[in-house]
């Protein structure tokens, strides 16, 4: 499990393809800190760490993967989000981020206000049940929170400076596509209020 609170990024060195997949090795500062079958949110998806040499660490990605988050879009030179998984003496500063993505968005617009960023991200709208205004939503394995929902299916932000340059969003343009992943609590209030199956 994770927070949301994006430790650094990283920067693609090599993209192969496999079968069932692609591995993927990516450049990570605390990559010393890192075993093997340890967790890393790439994006907000969560990879398990194959090998280690230095700060080069390798991750195996399922065709499934690839398909549902944006990872199978990253190249060679291509920065990331990452964060280590959350330790059991850790504070708790975002919010439960699983990293496991539901879908992907793309940027509509991004508007400087002073220091800040407001961004737009439109999302697949079968997802919006699980937004609320002021709710949590993970976005590039970033936790923000929903400042308004100005769509059916679009959503805003507003992102502070800290944020901006230390994540990958500095590097986000209109039609830049996100891993989101929705507030997991929703969707298990959503699964407690159907009816049940009768056997």
């Amino acid at each position: 499990m994770f927070t949301g609170l994006v430790e650094c990024t990283g920067k693609v060195l090599e993209r192969t393809p496999v079968a069932q997949g692609a591995r993927y090795a990516v450049e990570i500062p605390f990559a010393a800190e890192l075993a093997l079958g340890d967790s890393v949110a790439v994006n907000g998806c969560c990879l398990t760490v194959d090998k280690v040499e230095g700060k080069r660490v390798e991750f195996d990605l399922l065709t499934q993967t690839l398909r549902v988050t944006s990872l199978g879009q990253l190249q060679v030179g291509s920065l990331c989000n990452l964060e280590r998984a959350m330790g059991g003496n850790g504070r708790f500063g975002g919010h439960f981020v699983m990293g496991h993505v539901d879908t992907t968005g793309s940027v509509t617009s991004i508007t400087p206000v002073g220091q800040d960023h407001m961004v737009r991200i439109a999302i697949p709208q079968e997802y919006m049940r699980y937004v609320i205004d002021k709710g949590s939503i993970a976005i590039d394995g970033v936790s923000l929170t929903v400042a308004n929902i100005t769509g059916p299916a679009e959503l805003e932000f507003w992102i502070t400076p800290h944020t901006w340059e230390r994540t990958i969003m500095h590097t986000y343009a209109p039609g830049s596509i996100v891993d989101v992943e929705v507030d997991m609590i929703a969707k298990y209030v959503e699964k407690l209020k159907m009816p049940a199956v009768q056997s």
